[in-house]
């Protein structure tokens, strides 16, 4: 089986993403209108036109599918606004998951606000794992858009969500939303700069002797850690802490969404292939061909197979083996869904 551990619903249908912008228009405080009214024909054209046909023309079998990542967007409201937008978001994911059960299996988006306790999205992810057999969630380091407002990751602010990823088994993709700061374009910078963000702060802590099982993934192939390898190698060593491996790399996962061999060649020899999970985050954000290969950016598996040194055994954990080890209860899931919806 090949699983996408980074996919996101990027073509819902249109009522979804005109009901958030009513909301954020109408502002904090304002009275919610009903949720849109959405067929699940609907559900079905978005997902065959789209995702369903990409997995099928690039052979991928499952996508880890979650809420578009820019359309989180927690800048935009307060914890009331978000938590009402979270549970629309997740409850269309589940839809997908329960019409398309043996192509997606539910991560979930998290009410999440600039200031607000992490505390307050327990509960809505304990609905989306318990209620909607959801494996995991999106992390958002940074829910201001950009201006880096909250607390790192590694601080005690965000234990109360961390105790309740480790009690029910599920990791957390650290993935940012939509730049509300110009310096910082939103897929070029911001994300990128997430992505080594969380790296840095993760190398810098202790997170991991407090929370021996927590799990991350880390998207976009890492941002610009498997780059810099030598660079976090060295910091660690001047710092006095342990080796990367030992310190980080048992909870630290990295994805291959690099839209280009030389990048993903450059991944499988810097990061050991047991901490690579598959991803393309396709109908995301690069979807044009490229002209050197006369292939899409996104069609990520195409790299995977070119990598040369890579075996068998190695291509099947990165395609399969590494994503039910990280997300606890995948295999579990995949199949509750291929027998009971």
């Amino acid at each position: 089986m090949i699983i996408d551990c980074h996919g996101h619903y990027t073509t819902a249908p249109a009522a979804h993403e005109i009901w958030r912008r009513r909301q954020v228009a109408a502002g904090a405080g304002s009275a919610l209108e009903p949720p849109p009214s959405i067929t699940d024909d609907e559900i079905r054209n978005s997902i065959l036109g789209g995702q369903l046909k990409v997995q099928s023309e690039r052979g991928v079998d499952l996508t880890l599918f979650s809420p578009r990542a820019a359309g989180m967007a927690h800048q935009d409201s307060d914890a009331i606004g978000n938590a009402a937008w979270a549970d629309q978001c997740n409850t269309l994911i589940h839809r997908v998951c329960k019409i398309f059960p043996r192509h997606f299996v539910g991560v979930c988006q998290l009410p999440q606000a600039p200031g607000t306790p992490p505390s307050n999205s327990v509960a809505e992810l304990e609905r989306c794992v318990n209620d909607f057999g959801f494996v995991g969630c999106n992390l958002n380091p940074d829910p201001s858009g950009g201006y880096w407002t909250d607390p790192p990751l590694t601080d005690r602010w965000w234990y109360p969500l961390y105790e309740k990823m480790v009690e029910l088994d599920v990791p957390a993709m650290v993935h940012v939303s939509s730049s509300c700061n110009p310096n910082f374009h939103a897929t070029g910078a911001h994300y990128l700069n997430g992505d080594t963000t969380a790296f840095m702060q993760f190398m810098r802590s202790e997170l991991f002797r407090d929370f021996p099982t927590l799990k991350f993934i880390i998207p976009h192939g890492g941002g610009a850690v498997p780059y810099h390898w030598g660079r976090y190698r060295g910091l660690a060593q001047d710092m006095g802490l342990p080796l990367l491996g030992e310190h980080l790399l048992g909870n630290v996962f990295f994805d291959t969404c690099v839209y280009h061999q030389a990048g993903t060649d450059l991944l499988a020899k810097v990061i050991p292939v047991e901490n690579i999970l598959f991803a393309s985050e396709t109908l995301g954000a690069v979807n044009g061909i490229d002209p050197e290969s006369g292939h899409r950016f996104d069609d990520t598996k195409r790299y995977i197979d070119a990598v040369p040194w890579l075996n068998e055994a190695d291509r099947h954990k990165i395609y399969e083996g590494n994503a039910r080890h990280v997300y606890g209860r995948l295999s579990s899931q995949i199949e509750r869904q291929a027998t009971s919806w």
